[in-house]
This record gives C-alpha cells, sequence and structure tokens, in this order.
C-alpha cells in the first residue's frame, strides 16, 4: 500500500520545496530546496508508472513548439 502512495508523496515534497525555495530569501535554503525538489521529481518519474510516462511524452509532443517555421516557395509553372 506504501508503495503505490510513494510517488504521490515525493510529488508532494517537491511541490512543497518549489514553495519554500519561493518563501526564504537565505541562499543556502533556496539551494537545499531547489536539490530536494529536483532529486523527489526525478526519483518520483523513476517509479512511476508506465502510463505516467507514457502521459508524460504524449504532452511533451503536443506542447512542443516548432524549431523551424514552414517556408512558402514559389514554383514556376512552364
Amino acid at each position: 500500500m506504501l508503495l503505490s502512495a510513494f510517488p504521490v508523496l515525493l510529488l508532494v515534497t517537491s511541490i512543497g520545496s518549489g514553495l519554500l525555495y519561493q518563501r526564504t530569501e537565505n541562499d543556502i535554503f533556496k539551494v537545499l530546496a531547489i536539490a530536494s525538489a529536483v532529486a523527489c521529481l526525478m526519483w518520483g518519474l523513476v517509479i512511476a508508472h508506465w502510463s505516467i510516462h507514457l502521459l508524460g511524452l504524449i504532452l511533451l509532443l503536443k506542447l512542443r513548439t516548432p524549431l523551424y517555421k514552414a517556408i512558402e516557395v514559389k514554383v514556376s509553372d512552364r
């Protein structure tokens, strides 16, 4: 039972670290909050179910910005 709740706990911890980062003015606490948020997000993604990975991939593919703009090329008609 705890194994299925562990990714949720990691997500809550990373969100809490992000909120702590926004509220603190001391540099060492900012670094610690960012490091714990990154570690919790990475660990949470490692132990996540494959459906979460698939959902993240679909979101990344839908939300990405195109690297190149389409160029219109005029072709002469002979």
